[in-house]
């Protein structure tokens, strides 16, 4: 019988990484199971999101509480009441204090819509297009007590295009945001993340993509 992980997603916002992971369990491409989904803001929508699927949401609201890691013990309180095993920030904006880090030591995943270790903290997107970097992307990550530091699980790569503008390279990005995070829980869930100091070995690899192309932008003649 397939394992299916308890996971506990957060959001701030749209929430269209979270209707990404839906999707992927809805379609048995991830064997999951979304106990909660926790905003610190009302009026996310990705609680109308978890809402259209029966999925059940809270809302903690960060105002109030005397300090971050006050806030967190709420929130990491109610994670474990539901029996959650793998936190999953899916646009949550609010940086984890480490109390809430060492309550899921490696069981927090984030992702990043930059290639990581480069730019990390907000707008990942924009500080890569102001950059001029002819390569973008995607990074999902464990989450370490570090902004966007934590060890690399899954990357997906964008070429940047001659005519892109900050919205239409973020829109690609997302894109292939929607792909990797479903996929990094399934590894996940799967048992196949194993943490060797920075890096993360994913057990039972296919194939070998040394002898491929590199990618080079703008294309050699």
């Amino acid at each position: 019988m397939k394992r299916h992980v308890p996971i506990g997603v957060l959001l701030s916002g749209g929430g269209t990484n979270l209707q990404a992971i839906i999707d992927a369990i809805e379609q048995d491409r991830l064997d999951a199971e979304i106990r909660t989904v926790v905003s610190n803001r009302e009026s996310a929508y990705g609680l109308t999101r978890a809402r259209n699927h029966d999925i059940p949401t809270t809302v903690i609201d960060h105002r109030g509480h005397a300090s971050r890691e006050a806030y967190d013990q709420v929130v990491v309180e109610h994670l474990q009441s539901q029996g959650v095993e793998l936190v999953v920030l899916a646009g949550f904006m609010r940086l984890l204090s480490p109390y809430f880090v060492q309550s899921f030591p490696n069981r927090i995943m984030n992702i990043h819509p930059a290639l990581s270790p480069a730019f990390a903290g907000l707008h990942g997107q924009r500080q890569a297009f102001e950059y001029g970097v002819r390569f973008a992307g995607c990074t999902v990550h464990f989450v370490s007590e570090g902004c966007d530091e934590g060890p690399i699980i899954i990357q997906a790569v964008v070429p940047v295009l001659p005519d892109d503008t900050e919205e239409t390279l973020a829109q690609r990005i997302l894109a292939q945001e929607h792909r990797i995070y479903p996929r990094a829980i399934q590894l996940y869930s799967e048992g196949r993340l194993v943490i060797e100091g920075r890096k993360v070995r994913v057990t039972g690899e296919d194939g070998d993509t040394r002898g491929e192309t590199a990618l080079v932008n703008p294309p050699l003649p």
